[in-house]
């Protein structure tokens, strides 16, 4: 067995970058909602040594002064051009696991010239999308990640890495001094702990014991361990597993006040997280609503407060989450505060095929209120999210909704953003 990993290069940057042409060769750093972080950098970027995370503001005057340009996040542009990379790379395997937004693993099982292969997922990806990417290829999906580690540091390798390729000698000398944090599942909680084992590098980690491994962390790190050596234990999954709880919640653009924007904004809210849980087949047996002020505005007098509200019956329905959610707000709410965040949490989450039968419920009613719910999920999936939605969650939306002033157009989902070409 063999696997392939590709990644998109800079992602977010990068779908930028495709649709405007002056942005190439500049510093571009993408921004995290309500433009407060940066989230995303290119190469350009990462050369002048801005870190991820950066606040926003801490970087601003030096980041101009070398003409770099920060831009909002724009979600629905970079949905759509993941969805448009990994419909492409699904007619490079019949096996595929969609891993991220920009990230997809491949079954390579029986495939020979994998580094051809990987050099024509790059070219149709670059050609049909103008997205780059990186391929990695390796007997599991651990040493798969590390080459495309490999393919996108080391330009010798022109983007792509076949490990399988590789006797076992040559790949130790390839991938054995990688740090250890640059391994899939290590990170940098578990990489100090390592060290203090005197483990550094993926190299020392592979030849690691892997029942002392499992002692002292996780059985988890220990497949790691043997995910290295070449034994493949983790399987790809043809489909993401169902989320045990779904929660969608957001900081305002501007602090609010007032009782009914903060239900307007979590009415909105419900009426994402409940698409979410259609989308998947599920149904909550419970729904948790919060409201908070801002922690990092020590002048500000703080709040923060969350109800959880059980369903009689669980349920999958905008309309009744989204009172049981208003009236939740209307329980906590407390006036005088400068409310920066809130949110909901759908708990208890249960297949709408194992939920127990309403003895008392209207079944045509009920019959009636699914099928709502299926076309607005359908109107929603053809003209865009939000075209549909429950009348607690329209309005001005002034003060919560996100600030995103540099966020460029929406070039490949809405028609008044398509990109004009003049003769």
């Amino acid at each position: 067995m063999s696997f392939a990993l590709v990644d998109c290069n800079n992602f977010y940057a990068s779908c930028e970058r495709v649709f405007n042409p002056k942005l190439a060769g500049k510093p571009v750093v993408v921004l995290s909602n309500n433009d407060g972080c940066v989230v995303a950098r290119n190469a350009e970027s990462k050369a002048m040594g801005i870190p991820m995370g950066v606040p926003w503001f801490k970087i601003e005057k030096e980041f101009r002064r070398e003409g770099g340009i920060a831009l909002s996040s724009n979600y629905a542009l970079y949905a759509d051009m993941s969805h448009r990379v990994m419909t492409l790379l699904a007619a490079f395997s019949p096996d595929q696991e969609i891993y991220s937004i920009d990230e997809c693993f491949l079954g390579m099982a029986g495939f020979r010239e994998l580094s051809s292969i990987g050099q024509d997922i790059r070219e149709k990806v670059k050609r049909w999308t103008g997205l780059p990417v990186c391929v990695g290829f390796g007997a599991t999906k651990t040493l798969a990640k590390l080459a495309n580690h490999v393919a996108k540091k080391r330009p010798a390798w022109n983007g792509v890495c076949d490990l399988t390729a590789l006797s076992a000698e040559a790949q130790a000398c390839l991938i054995g001094d990688i740090e250890v944090d640059e391994v899939w599942g290590v990170g940098r909680r578990t990489a100090p702990r390592l060290a203090e084992m005197g483990i550094t590098t993926v190299g020392q980690l592979r030849d690691a014991d892997p029942t002392r491994i499992r002692q002292a962390f996780s059985v988890v790190l220990e497949r790691t361990v043997r995910e290295l050596r070449g034994e493949s234990c983790l399987a790809l999954e043809d489909a993401a597993p169902p989320k045990q709880q779904i929660m969608v919640s957001r900081s305002f653009g501007n602090s609010v006040h007032e009782l009914a924007d903060l239900q307007q904004a979590v009415a909105h809210f419900v009426g994402r997280a409940a698409e979410k849980l259609r989308s998947q087949g599920s149904c909550a047996g419970c729904l948790t609503v919060f409201i908070r002020t801002s922690p990092f505005r020590r002048d500000d007098p703080q709040y923060s407060q969350s109800l959880t509200l059980p369903l009689a019956v669980a349920s999958d329905d905008t309309l009744e989450l989204t009172t049981v959610a208003t009236e939740g707000v209307r329980a906590i709410y407390r006036p005088g505060f400068p409310y920066a965040k809130a949110g909901v949490l759908l708990g208890e989450l249960l297949g709408k095929d194992k939920v127990p039968r309403d003895l008392f419920a209207d079944e045509h009613g009920s019959g009636r209120l699914a099928a709502l719910m299926a076309a607005v999920d359908r109107v929603n999936g053809k003209f865009g999210r939000g075209t549909l939605k429950t009348g607690a969650s329209t309005g001005s939306r002034g003060a919560w909704q996100m600030r995103q002033g540099r966020k460029s157009p929406c070039y490949s989902t809405r028609w008044e953003d398509l990109v004009r070409v003049r003769g």
